[in-house]
């Protein structure tokens, strides 16, 4: 039982959808009267508190765990990565809610909690089946399990969670009790959600209408723009690797081995064997094992075609061929069927690697771990790659945040090691589906502004672009006299060779078009007017307004109540994201984390040197 709490005590993970949840549950019910060695003591500060790296470690490590548990593996570079991200902005977030809770002196009394903890249970704790009659939360179940030992034991340990979500339901709750919207402010709104236009639309995009042969760039012109304009051309930090992979790409063996395998489960669901124990036992199916197999009744166009074939076409109630699909082998009952449904079961066998081309593969990748994984030396690379027979590679330049570039591979453990690494040091074996991978980083090239012999053609593409966009604003400027002198839009844009559009009625909600300042000018514009060119980032445009539709005012005055109770709870949720922001946004925060942690290379040589041996996430 105890068990329930440990799991809703992810006070890390899930702080600020708790305290808001809490919130929100306290209102309603009315009770509101891997890789990296510790180095440093800490890994930054926030508003000037030291943020302990020990405390840090393990909250990233707990954090790691739970997400391995929910997946079911190991997480990956890049994973653990984005799970360290998650857990400094959460301290972030801990700190400076703490810090207002305190600027505000705000409390909770005994009774607060007591409550609480009686009445509105914390969700996993509701969710737990030692709680549940009928499949639904018993809350007089739960009320007597507080008063049994075990309850009783785990009373502190809820007084402590609670006090602190209530605190920050509180915080919550002040900031937005001043909230009110006038019929008129609703009205917009309402108006805004349900007002729709019709327009045409002519795009005069530089890119696509003026040739390169148009436009002359000239040496000067470059070297001009490239000092007017050096903050367009800064880069983030850059990394160049080499690397070695061994291939676990399939091979007709494989397939012959699966082919082999589902043969043998035919022959024994043939003898007799249960289709539903075969399943549960061997399909690689893991949604519908549990099931026995069984897939429900699915219509035309819910499978792929040479399962639906198999499926539409097979006797009824006898077990398939193997029916070969990009997933593997299947085995197909099906026990019903119409003209357009069947009610089937499958079992699947996956094309994996096997036999003596597994054991290769394998062998292969132990070598390359053994020969070049985690090492400070950069000649390890090359050392596998002579033992292995495999060529070393190299990927394209990877800039921080993004992933390395293999062939048409996206290797996001990659990208996130090389800005961890030092230069020369190889990686541990990063594993992707397509093959085994150990990365050297050959270079790394600080953020700032290159020069101009290293960026000289895209310079040049961007005098391009901008002399480019001059002619576009010519022939904008043809395509508005022409509609003036009375062509239609769409005579006037075709004679220009440029695409034009009409669009039925749609309102700002999920419009047609993502460009926001379109957007604006559609509504802005009186029915039939013709706009001025409209200049945004991606290019020109020109737009009449063909229809307007107004929304419906005897319908916001019938559903008024209704209207306002939800544009309230719209507005408070946006004022406490725009509070939690602006808190953040406030906040000083030093960020040592790539300061604290190494990676295994980094922290086996330190420990070489110290003698000792080192642990960390």
């Amino acid at each position: 039982m105890m068990q329930a709490f440990r799991n809703a005590a992810k006070p890390v993970a899930y702080l600020i959808t708790a305290a808001f949840l809490l919130w929100m549950l306290v209102d309603l019910s009315g009770l509101s009267g891997g890789g990296g060695v510790l180095t440093k003591t800490t890994v930054g500060s926030i508003n000037g508190q030291s943020v302990d790296a020990r405390v840090y470690s393990e909250a990233v490590q707990r954090a790691i765990t739970a997400r391995q548990q929910e997946t079911g593996r190991s997480l990956g570079l890049e994973e653990v990565d984005q799970v360290r991200n998650e857990v400094w902005e959460q301290f972030i977030q801990n700190a400076v809610l703490e810090a207002e809770v305190k600027r505000r002196n705000l409390a909770v009394s005994a009774d607060e909690i007591a409550t609480l903890i009686r009445n509105v249970p914390l969700p996993d704790i509701q969710s737990s089946p030692n709680f549940q009659t009928e499949g639904q939360f018993d809350l007089v179940k739960y009320q007597r399990w507080l008063t049994t030992a075990e309850g009783q034991q785990a009373i502190p340990f809820l007084e402590a969670q609670y006090r602190d979500e209530i605190l920050r339901a509180k915080l919550l709750r002040n900031v937005t009790a001043d909230i009110f919207l006038s019929d008129a402010a609703l009205w917009e709104r309402y108006r805004d959600a349900r007002e729709a236009t019709s327009i045409a639309l002519t795009p005069i995009i530089a890119r696509n209408i003026i040739p390169d042969s148009a436009v002359e760039v000239t040496p000067a012109e470059v070297d001009a723009y490239y000092q007017a304009n050096t903050k367009e051309f800064e880069r983030p930090r850059t990394a160049y690797l080499s690397f070695v992979g061994v291939s676990r790409m399939l091979d007709a063996s494989d397939s012959a081995a699966a082919l082999a395998r589902v043969t043998e489960i035919r022959e024994e669901l043939l003898g007799g064997a249960s289709f539903a124990e075969v399943a549960q036992r061997e399909s690689a199916d893991p949604g519908s094992a549990q099931l026995g197999g069984d897939l429900g009744t699915f219509g035309r166009g819910d499978m792929i075609p040479p399962f639906e074939n198999a499926a539409f076409s097979i006797p009824l109630n006898t077990v398939s061929e193997p029916v070969l699909t990009v997933e593997g082998y299947h085995l197909i009952e099906v026990s019903a069927r119409t003209a357009d449904s069947v009610t089937a079961r499958h079992i699947l066998v996956r094309m994996e690697l096997a036999g003596q081309h597994r054991d290769l593969v394998d062998a292969m990748a132990d070598s390359l771990e053994s020969l070049a994984a985690d090492r400070l030396d950069p000649a390890a690379l090359d050392t596998a790659a002579r033992a292995l027979r495999l060529p070393i590679g190299q990927t394209a330049p990877i800039q921080e945040g993004s992933r390395a570039v293999v062939g048409d591979l996206l290797v996001g453990d990659a990208g996130v090691w090389a800005f961890q690494a030092e230069v020369g040091e190889t990686s541990p074996v990063v594993e992707t589906n397509e093959a085994y991978f150990v990365f050297r980083l050959d270079s790394l090239h600080e953020a700032g502004v290159p020069s101009l012999n290293e960026i000289r053609q895209a310079v040049t593409f961007a005098v391009l672009e901008k002399k480019k966009e001059e002619k576009a604003k010519e022939v904008a400027a043809t395509l508005i006299r022409e509609i003036n002198a009375g062509r239609s839009m769409a005579e006037a844009s075709a004679a220009l060779g440029l695409p034009h559009r009409e669009f039925p009625p749609f309102p700002r909600v999920n419009p047609p078009l993502q460009n926001p300042k379109l957007i604006g000018i559609a509504f802005g514009l009186p029915e039939g007017r013709l706009s001025d060119v409209i200049d945004t980032p991606e290019g020109l445009y020109v737009i009449r307004v063909l229809e307007r539709v107004p929304a419906d005012s005897a319908a916001f005055t019938r559903d008024l109540d209704a209207i306002r109770a939800e544009a309230i709870r719209t507005a408070r949720n946006e004022r406490v994201r725009y509070f939690l922001q602006a808190l953040r946004d406030g906040a000083k925060i030093k960020d040592e984390r790539a300061e604290t942690f190494r990676t295994t290379a980094q922290a086996e040589a330190e420990a070489e040197a110290l003698g000792v041996l080192g642990g960390g996430i």
